[in-house]
């Protein structure tokens, strides 16, 4: 399998996506429901707290992915939904690293939405990977 980014421009990069990834000769397309920040009984957890949301949901994503035997490395589409773009912003720079030292640059969206699955829920992420 071969990845290559499609960038016309720059000025993505320093927020750690990507305008495209074209994806040649892959054996494997993982379309990963919305994860959100809930525990293994499915009751969510941080209420109130974005940040710690983001990283409970990648982490989430990051269980699924390995049950696919596959990691945030093969992550090449990343969608965003939260209850709060503003707040949702500086709380994305807690899983931002994270993403990035997995060597994972998506094509990303962030859309703001009037709520989630559960009313105490901020943010969900879909992803897609391939390998």
């Amino acid at each position: 399998m071969e990845t290559r980014s499609i960038n016309p421009w720059t000025w993505q990069d320093h927020l750690g996506f990507v305008q495209a990834n074209e994806v040649s000769g892959a054996q494997k397309l993982l379309l990963c429901s919305g994860q959100t920040s809930v525990d293994a009984d499915g009751k969510p957890v941080h209420a109130g707290d974005m940040a710690a949301q983001a990283v409970q949901t990648v982490d989430n994503l990051e269980t699924v992915l390995k049950q696919a035997g596959l990691s945030l490395a093969n992550v090449v589409r990343l969608n965003y939904y939260v209850t709060d773009v503003d707040a949702a912003l500086p709380a994305l720079g807690a899983i931002g690293p994270r993403i990035a030292a997995a060597g994972c640059r998506p094509a990303s969206t962030l859309l703001g939405v009037t709520r989630l699955a559960f009313p105490e829920l901020m943010i969900e992420i879909e992803a897609m990977a391939v390998a």
